[in-house]
């Protein structure tokens, strides 16, 4: 567990009411102040969380998209990026740009 989800962990065993410091238990668990008081409070999200929100296809999604790729690939009818962007398109119910195409493949 990293530290952070540490320094949350030991403020929720405290009781209700019970006054404490975000600046004492952030120098306890060598953290952030500002980020442990956002991320107790709610107000911010582990990077992992924001960095899953920001992707437009998720794994199931990628997966479909592989799978579309290698069958053509197979029939010897390699997709170009414009077929990857148009099926990648409609899986997602938005728009991928030609630069999305182009991290995908890499």
């Amino acid at each position: 567990m990293e530290a952070i989800e540490d320094a949350i962990a030991a403020i929720k065993l405290r009781e209700p009411g019970d006054s404490f410091s975000y600046r004492a238990i952030a120098n306890q668990f060598g953290v952030n102040r500002t980020t442990l008081s956002q991320r107790h409070q709610g107000r911010q999200a582990p990077m992992e969380a924001k960095i899953e929100a920001q992707h437009k296809v998720n794994l199931q999604q990628e997966m479909e998209l592989v799978r579309y790729i290698e069958e053509l690939t197979k029939r010897g009818l390699p997709p170009t990026r414009d077929m990857i962007k148009n099926f990648a398109s409609q899986v997602v119910t938005e728009g991928v740009s030609k630069a999305w195409v182009t991290r995908f493949l890499h």
